[in-house]
């Protein structure tokens, strides 16, 4: 991998790293997800085109997005013989990705068994233009005079976890287009892809219309290059009324565009997503390359075109985790869109108002009221987390985990994400297009789930399961406390914010709701609810209820006890759960996200005992301790965590398996993490409701931090150095924010620049 600030790339071949750059070199676009898999590769290469949007059940097994037949499948074959990474001589081999424009691109050299040399070269994207097409360019020249054939179509050899998921309906072909209609089982969604394609030189065609397969063959002169375009375009029932139709039109009208205008109206659109959310780091050429390539991942993979799906928790890179959308969409992800890109953030949040009845459903199966979301979310806001999550690795047996029934923090994650996007945007129509109902519904769910100590005269929350998820059903976990009262603060800030600002929309809201003893109930609550404080002596904040009556022991201690490397050290029977070793960030998560409630003191304390006492288990921990060290001034400390977070991807450095479960892909999570350890811990920045603060605390390698941010509507660029701050303001919205630099208040307007030195 060479290190250029926006290509990322190999230069050579490794069959075992076929798995790890079919993520690293992912492209995205929303709607579609494909992996970085070499075009020739078939289900052995684990090739996925990811229709996020769409799911599918077989029956006994997982609930998952549909993986569709490959239209991306191109294979060579010279004088019969076929070309391939996985079997042919390679004299040399690169591919990469331009994270800048959304650009893959391979180039090899193959040497055939008669001496014949052959180079292929090509570049493919998903357009961001129109989120339904994708494009190829190919090119390739012998070296002798040779006869090749080019295979092209939709490689229906589909690489399922829990499938097969669909059934091909028909192949059929229209004005040279040629066109698969596939159903899925569970649904009966009909799926159309179409392929057109546009060659520079003369060939005979061979189709097969039962196969999905099509060959072009040309004798091709030695030294002479040949060019291909092709355009896939997909389509499903669930897009519109007429998938058919719509695939035939794209594939036409992008013939006519052809493959230069596509490129550069897609690039023009990625360039303006640069110019959004860039940083620019100098001085660290290494972190520059990795944070770029964190920011990429993000974009990737937004929804762009809805406002009905959201970001699954390993991205579009494949059907792992189910597709399914975790807290990590607004713990972890959702700041960086807040910041940079609002309507996204906006789209993410809808999603969670259009899967409130199935948040609903779940609640009311566990027998209480008001929206208990799902911890694996898909389209209908179902839990797709199942009771039997992990398996045993030393009996195969199913492992009971209570992930889906337990961890109820996630409702009040998901009313956080939309307080913390009102906070950066002052968009009051969040709550009056269903943020508001959100929010009350979680609310009046919390108070369903609390029990009440007449003795202690205070409600408590037993029975949960906190980040931490090595430690199972404990009680008063401090994160999952300090979560649910924000929850509850937040309702009734909004019940305020609608009665006093649009009082008809907030009586309707309560007759809806029938909400009228819930109020109350949720005041009471709010004042009652039993907060784990710091301890007066050692500042230290218990986990949960007698966590500090755990076994004490240092992590290699813990390790040195595993009797398998994939071993799932939480749940029942597993080695960490009767210790203090925990899996992830738990109450430095709840110390980042309320820093400003805790005393410097207790921060370091805290940050101290469960830093050397974290396995870091999941690849949402190290961000927080990166964001936390930085604030508490350890700089080197949290330079290592952000370093970990940001080459997540690109060095593979993930788990593969818990137990038998295989969780690989991409870590967008980690990915905004990456970003917050740069903006939020590096940089400094805290958003409130009234204001912007900067406290930074650069790593020593870096001269200079360069991003910009949206707030309240009002767009800024702000550059940092050794010992400066420097605030542009953009635009010529006339309103003055309040920016509090190192605890001094300035004001500042559109138009207006300041620098403060430190």
């Amino acid at each position: 991998m060479r290190k250029i600030s926006w290509i990322i790339k190999d230069e050579n071949f490794d069959k075992s790293r076929i798995e790890f750059n079919g993520n690293k070199y992912m492209l995205g676009n929303g709607y579609i997800g494909y992996r970085g898999t070499m075009e020739e590769y078939s289900k052995e290469g684990l090739t996925a085109c990811v229709l996020p949007s769409v799911y599918d059940k077989v029956e006994g097994k997982w609930r998952e997005p549909v993986n569709l037949p490959n239209g991306f499948f191109l294979k060579l074959y010279c004088d019969g013989e076929p070309l391939s990474v996985l079997s042919s001589k390679i004299e040399q081999h690169e591919q990469g990705i331009d994270v800048r424009n959304a650009v893959h691109f391979r180039k090899t050299i193959f040497q055939t068994k008669t001496g014949k040399k052959v180079q292929l070269l090509i570049e493919r994207f998903l357009s961001s233009d129109n989120v339904h097409i994708m494009c190829m360019k190919c090119s390739f020249i012998c070296k002798e005079d040779s006869k090749i054939i080019i295979q092209i179509g939709f490689d229906d050899n589909i690489w399922d976890l829990n499938g097969p998921h669909l059934r091909k309906v028909k192949v059929d072909k229209k004005d040279e287009i040629l066109i698969l209609e596939t159903v899925t089982k569970e649904l009966g969604v009909n799926i159309f892809e179409g392929e057109a394609i546009k060659c520079d030189f003369q060939f005979i065609e061979y189709t097969d219309e039962a196969n999905t397969l099509r060959e072009l063959e040309v004798n091709a002169k030695a030294g002479k290059e040949y060019e291909l375009t092709r355009y896939i375009s997909i389509y499903s029932s669930k897009d519109c009324y007429n998938p058919e139709e719509k695939v035939i039109k794209t594939c036409s009208d992008v013939l006519k565009d052809g493959y230069d205008k596509l490129y550069e109206i897609h690039s023009q659109i990625w360039n303006n997503k640069w110019e959004a959310s860039d940083v620019k780091l100098t001085g660290d050429d290494e972190a520059q390359l990795a944070l770029r390539y964190s920011i990429y991942q993000l974009l990737s993979i937004a929804p762009t075109h809805s406002d009905k799906v959201s970001i699954p928790a390993r991205g579009l890179s494949g059907q792992v985790y189910k597709g399914a959308v975790f807290w990590d969409t607004e713990m972890f992800m959702l700041p960086f869109f807040n910041a940079t890109n609002p309507k996204i953030a906006r789209n993410l949040l809808m999603y969670r108002y259009y899967t409130l009845d199935g948040a609903r459903r779940k609640a009311s199966e566990y027998g209480y009221r008001g929206a208990f979301y799902a911890w694996e979310s898909q389209d209908t806001g179902d839990d797709a987390c199942t009771l039997f999550n992990v398996a045993d690795v030393f009996t195969g047996r199913p492992m009971r985990t209570y992930f889906r029934d337990k961890q109820i923090h996630i409702s009040a994650d998901v009313v956080y994400g939309i307080w913390e996007y009102y906070k950066h945007t002052g968009d009051f129509s969040i709550f009056i297009d269903g943020g508001a109902e959100v929010i009350l519904e979680c609310a009046r769910f919390f108070y369903s789930y609390a029990y009440y100590k007449p003795e202690k005269r205070r409600y408590e929350l037993l029975d949960v399961t906190g980040p931490d998820e090595y430690h199972e059903r404990v009680g008063n976990n401090a994160f999952t406390n300090v979560m649910v009262k924000h929850t509850l603060e937040i309702a009734i800030s909004v019940l305020e914010l609608l009665s006093n600002k649009k009082k008809e929309f907030f009586d309707k809201l309560i007759i809806k709701l029938n909400y009228f003893k819930d109020i109350e109930n949720i005041k009471n609550m709010n004042e009652a609810l039993y907060i784990p404080k710091p301890d007066a002596e050692t500042d230290l904040i218990e986990q949960f209820d007698g966590y500090f009556k755990l076994e004490d022991l240092s992590l290699d201690k813990l390790k040195s006890r595993m009797l398998n490397k994939n071993e799932y050290l939480g749940g029942g029977n597993g080695i960490a759960t009767t210790t203090r070793i925990l899996k992830q960030a738990d109450v430095v998560t709840m110390l980042n996200l309320f820093k400003d409630n805790y005393s410097s003191e207790v921060k370091k304390a805290n940050w101290e005992y469960y830093e050397k006492r974290t396995e870091h288990g999941s690849t949402l921990s190290a961000c927080m301790y990166g964001m936390l060290a930085a604030n508490l001034e350890k700089t080197q400390c949290a330079y290592n965590y952000f370093i970990k977070t940001a080459f997540v991807d690109l060095n593979g450095n993930a788990k593969q398996y818990v137990g038998n479960l295989y969780i690989g892909g991409t870590h967008p999570a980690a990915n905004g993490g990456a970003w917050m350890d740069v903006v939020y811990g590096f940089s400094g920045i805290t958003i409130d409701e009234n204001k912007i603060s900067i406290n930074p605390h650069l790593p020593l390698k870096w001269q200079e931090v360069n991003f910009k941010l949206v707030y309240k509507g009002i767009k800024f660029n702000i550059k940092i150095t050794k010992n400066t701050i420097i605030i542009d303001c953009v635009g010529k919205e006339p309103k003055k924010i309040l920016v509090n630099i190192k605890n001094e208040d300035v004001y500042i307007k559109a138009g207006d620049t300041i620098e403060v030195s430190y």
